[in-house]
C-alpha cells in the first residue's frame, strides 16, 4: 500500500513578508560589503596588490559584522527581558565598568600598560569581569526575598553612575599625554579592534546565538510580560536571568573589541521592530543582526570611502542614536 507524499506546509503570511524582507536586506548586505572591499583601490584589479588591499578591508569588514551582531542581538534580548525598548544595557553599567577598567590600568601603572597588556588574553579577562559583575548582581538582586527587575535595573544605574564618577576621578589625575592616550582607547572606534581578537569573538557569538535559538520560544512567552510568562509555566526569574547574562555576554564582547557604544544597538533594534514585519524572536534577531551590519557598514563605507572621515562612524551614529533615543522617551513619557 502506497504511503501519500509528506505535504511541507505553507509559510504563513507573517513568515512570506520577513523572509522577502530579509532577502532584500541581505543582498543589500552584499552590495555594501562589496563596496567597502573593493571601492576606489589604485592598483590593476585583481593584481597581487589588489587583494592585499583587500585582505587588509576584509579585518575591518569581519570585525565590523561581529560588533555589530552581538550589539543587535544584545539589545533585543535586554528589551524582552525588562519589557521595555527604552533602555539599553548601557543604563546597567557595562560599559562604564569597561572604562574604569581601562582608567585603572593606566592610574596604578602607567599609560605603557594599555599597550604591554594587549591580546586575546586581556579582551578574555576584561570581559570575564563585565560577565561575573553581571552575574553577582543579578544573582544577587533577584535571589532576595524583594529582588525584582525595576531594583535590579535601578541597583545597574547607580553603579554605572558611580563608574563613571570614579573614572573621571582617577582621569583628572593622569597627565595630559597619558590621558590622550587613554581617551583614544576609551571612544568607540572600529580602528580599536585587534584582528587577533576576532576567532574568540566569533566562538563567543556562534555559542550564544545557539543557545538563544534553542530558547527562542521561551523568549516569546518572556516577552508578553511577567504575569503572563508565570500564568503560562515559565520560570520568569530563571528566564530573565540567563538573558540578562547572556546580554552581559554580548557587550562585553563588543565593548572590548571596539570600545562603548551606547546607542548603536538601540538604533538597529528600534529600527528592526518596524521593519522586520514579524516580533517573534525567530525572525526579530536575524533581522536585526542583518539590519546592524547593514547600518554599520554603509556608515562606515560612505564616512570613509566618500567623506574621508572614518573616525565619525561611532560619533554620527551615537549622536542620532542619542536623537532617537530622546524623540522615542518624549513620545512614551517614561521610562
Amino acid at each position: 500500500m502506497k504511503t501519500a507524499p509528506r505535504v511541507r506546509p505553507a509559510l504563513d503570511a507573517e513568515t512570506r513578508s520577513w523572509a522577502k524582507r530579509i532577502t532584500v536586506l541581505a543582498v543589500v548586505a552584499v552590495v555594501v560589503t562589496v563596496l567597502v572591499l573593493t571601492w576606489n583601490i589604485a592598483v590593476e584589479p585583481f593584481s597581487a596588490g589588489f587583494y592585499k588591499i583587500v585582505e587588509m578591508r576584509l579585518t575591518t569588514v569581519v570585525t565590523i559584522i561581529l560588533v555589530a551582531s552581538c550589539q543587535a542581538v544584545a539589545v533585543v534580548l535586554f528589551h524582552t527581558a525588562t519589557g521595555n525598548r527604552i533602555l539599553t544595557p548601557s543604563i546597567m553599567g557595562f560599559e562604564s565598568l569597561y572604562v574604569v577598567i581601562q582608567t585603572a590600568m593606566v592610574f596604578f601603572f602607567g599609560v605603557e600598560t594599555l599597550s604591554a597588556t594587549d591580546g586575546v588574553g586581556k579582551v578574555l579577562v576584561q570581559s570575564a569581569i563585565m560577565v561575573a559583575f553581571a552575574t553577582v548582581l543579578y544573582g544577587w538582586l533577584f535571589g532576595g526575598k524583594f529582588g525584582n527587575l525595576h531594583i535590579t535595573l535601578l541597583v545597574g544605574l547607580v553603579l554605572g553612575t558611580a563608574f563613571g564618577t570614579l573614572s573621571a576621578f582617577m582621569q583628572r589625575m593622569l597627565v595630559p599625554a597619558d590621558f590622550d592616550i587613554l581617551s583614544a582607547r576609551l571612544f568607540g572606534s572600529i580602528a580599536n579592534s585587534n584582528p587577533e581578537y576576532l576567532p574568540v569573538g566569533y566562538v563567543v557569538l556562534a555559542a550564544a546565538l545557539f543557545f538563544v535559538f534553542g530558547k527562542r520560544h521561551r523568549l516569546d512567552v518572556l516577552a508578553l510580560g511577567r504575569e503572563t510568562s508565570i500564568n503560562l509555566g515559565l520560570s520568569y526569574k530563571r528566564e530573565v536571568l540567563t538573558t540578562l547574562i547572556l546580554v552581559a555576554v554580548l557587550i562585553s564582547i563588543s565593548t572590548s573589541l571596539v570600545g562603548p557604544m551606547t546607542f548603536f544597538g538601540f538604533i538597529v533594534a528600534t529600527l528592526a521592530y518596524q521593519l522586520a514585519g514579524s516580533q517573534q524572536h525567530r525572525h526579530i534577531l536575524p533581522f536585526a543582526m542583518l539590519l546592524g551590519v547593514v547600518t554599520l557598514l554603509g556608515s562606515y563605507f560612505v564616512l570613509h570611502h566618500i567623506f574621508r572621515a572614518a573616525g565619525l562612524v561611532t560619533v554620527i551614529i551615537e549622536f542620532i542614536g542619542g536623537i532617537v533615543f530622546v524623540v522615542l522617551l518624549l513620545r512614551k513619557g517614561s521610562l
